[in-house]
């Protein structure tokens, strides 16, 4: 396994209430959500996660300091005292054998210490009018257990599969017995869409009792933050104006 984890602080992860991961994709969903969490609650990077397959680009760290291509490994103190960790960045492996060895060592961290529940973040090209949270798992338990809770778990996508980390998270929890659920936020597939990534945190917060506490306002600091990271020319109210799909892809990412 090619995968390595480098501590910056500990060994190792602290005692937390979830997991949450989330890379590029469509609509940037997940990943506005996590980047929004670490913006604006208490939180310091733990750890970087490393792989060869990363693309070869070293980036230019807020103290001067470059930094290896990587996933950040962040705690994130909630608003009611509970910890959560999120795991995110700009970038995964290029190819379907680190994505997978990356996938894998996540699951392996994740049932090492216990993690209670992993949720994989992420968003599928969709219409305008369209504003669902679709919740997907691969463990029959699981689903029960959601069910249980008035959860209702999508039967019917993804239609054309999920590539990706995310994928590969959610299809190999069950062999390391990792609770882990999908939630997919619909997406106009902006380069930033915030409206997706608000209505994906705040059922977060009513359906998994995960007191998130963010707000627009928070979420649309963020997604400057990431145009200006992608060099994307263009208004976040423009992003937000815009009604057309940009893609016809029912992968989720």
């Amino acid at each position: 396994m090619k995968t390595r984890f480098h501590w910056i602080v500990g060994n190792g992860l602290p005692e937390h209430s979830a997991i949450l991961e989330a890379v590029p994709g469509v609509g940037n969903v997940g990943k506005l959500v996590v980047d929004a969490l670490v913006e604006k609650h208490p939180s310091r990077t733990i750890g970087w996660i490393l792989h060869p397959d990363f693309p070869p680009h070293a980036t230019l760290s807020k103290e001067g300091l470059m930094s290896p291509p990587r996933l950040d490994i962040n705690s994130v103190i909630l608003p009611d005292g509970k910890t959560i960790i999120t795991i995110g960045g700009d970038l995964q492996p290029m190819t379907a054998n680190g994505q997978f060895e990356v996938s894998d060592s996540i699951l392996e961290l994740a049932k090492k210490y216990e993690t209670p529940q992993l949720l994989v973040l992420a968003g599928l090209a969709a219409g305008a009018e369209d504003r669902n949270i679709h919740v997907i798992c691969a463990d029959a338990k699981i689903r029960k257990s959601l069910e249980k809770n008035d959860i209702t778990v999508t039967s019917e996508q993804p239609s054309s599969g999920m590539i990706g980390i995310a994928g590969l998270l959610i299809s190999l929890s069950p062999l390391h017995e990792v609770p882990a659920i999908g939630l997919v936020a619909d997406t106009i597939g902006a380069s930033a869409d915030v409206l997706a990534a608000d209505r994906l945190a705040s059922w977060i917060e009513e359906g998994l009792d995960l007191p998130l506490k963010l707000d627009l306002d928070t979420t649309e600091k963020t997604a400057k933050t990431l145009l200006e990271n992608m060099e994307v020319s263009g208004t976040i109210n423009e992003i937000l104006e815009t009604g057309e799909n940009q893609s016809d892809s029912n992968f989720y990412a």
